[in-house]
């Protein structure tokens, strides 16, 4: 059965040189306990993307169609949105675990107020338990002020919030961002150990070797758009888009290859061109690349270059 499904969807947000079109004409779909991994470059619309679905954008506008459970989350009045799926089917841990914790209200209390928040009515005390021992945490740290966690703890607490209700579907923006390697490894067996469980993912990183270990299928954002979707297999194992090439001969390996990188800079989403967005740093460019490509389809998604058509 088909979880969410995602089509056409366009996030503009106004700003006083004209709109910034920050994620534009994304389209993915995933199925009950399936997962989706979203890669790209700082800026290219990774995190609007995320906020769009939950419906949380500071001054931003977002357009399309957003199916939950078959039912269309874009035209819910907010107050039926809050009501109803936010937090308790859909939740998102945000990135930055450091500040999204507020310093003068200890852990227990900043838990109470998102229950309070959103008319929860059941035993508060045990899901709060239930929500910070599925994360591997004491019930000692409620008493605590978050200047009295390590890093670690503070993004497990934030994890918690994020599963308090027990949603059906969990945002993670940058979940291991700022960590060490040990705390990095801690975090993504615990993502795997609730998947385990039914729930589903969007993992927000830079980092392609986290998504591997996690989602089933995998984006690749640039400049605003989807540019290569499918299955983790055929994204890792036979990459299409140049920019998905290029993002793999990035990461260093086990062999000792040289990392290569990706010349020149993203381009402007303000005034977003009418060209494929990769052609002034492709390698393979030719003259068809200055149209922008529709999405030729892949064996398991699709691809958003002219050299498949």
């Amino acid at each position: 059965m088909t979880l969410i499904s995602v089509k056409g969807l366009s996030t503009k947000y106004d700003s006083t040189n004209g709109p910034v079109y920050a994620v534009d004409d994304v389209d993915f779909e995933l199925k009950d306990g399936e997962s989706i991994g979203i890669a790209g470059e700082s800026a290219c619309g990774k995190s609007t993307l995320g906020l769009s679905i939950i419906r949380m954008l500071s001054g931003g506008k977002a357009n399309g169609e957003i199916l939950f459970d078959g039912e269309s989350l874009l035209d819910l009045p907010e107050s039926e949105f809050n009501k109803r799926f936010r937090w308790k089917k859909i939740s998102m841990i945000f990135q930055g675990a450091m500040n999204s914790l507020d310093p003068v209200f200890t852990i227990y209390d900043q838990f109470i107020e998102i229950i309070k928040q959103h008319n929860y009515v059941g035993d508060s005390k045990k899901i709060i338990l239930d929500a910070i021992y599925a994360v591997s945490l004491d019930e000692s740290i409620l008493k605590k002020y978050p200047h009295e966690l390590s890093g670690g703890m503070k993004q497990r607490v934030v994890i918690a919030m994020a599963l308090l209700l027990k949603p059906k579907f969990v945002i993670a923006d940058e979940p291991t961002t700022a960590l060490d390697v040990l705390i990095q490894a801690q975090i993504v067996n615990l993502l795997k150990h609730l998947k385990k469980d039914g729930m589903s993912f969007m993992l927000i990183t830079h980092d392609l070797a986290v998504l591997s270990e996690i989602a089933e299928k995998i984006g690749i954002m640039y400049g605003g758009q989807i540019v290569e979707f499918g299955s983790s297999q055929e994204i890792y194992k036979n990459p299409k888009h140049p920019y998905t090439k290029g993002l793999l001969e990035s990461i260093p390996t086990l062999s000792g290859n040289t990392p290569k990188y990706i010349k020149g800079i993203p381009p402007s989403l303000l005034d977003a061109p009418t060209q494929c967005r990769f052609l002034d740093r492709c390698p393979v460019a030719v003259e068809k690349c200055k149209q922008l490509p529709p999405k030729f389809k892949t064996e398991t998604g699709y691809v958003r270059c002219w050299l498949y058509e």
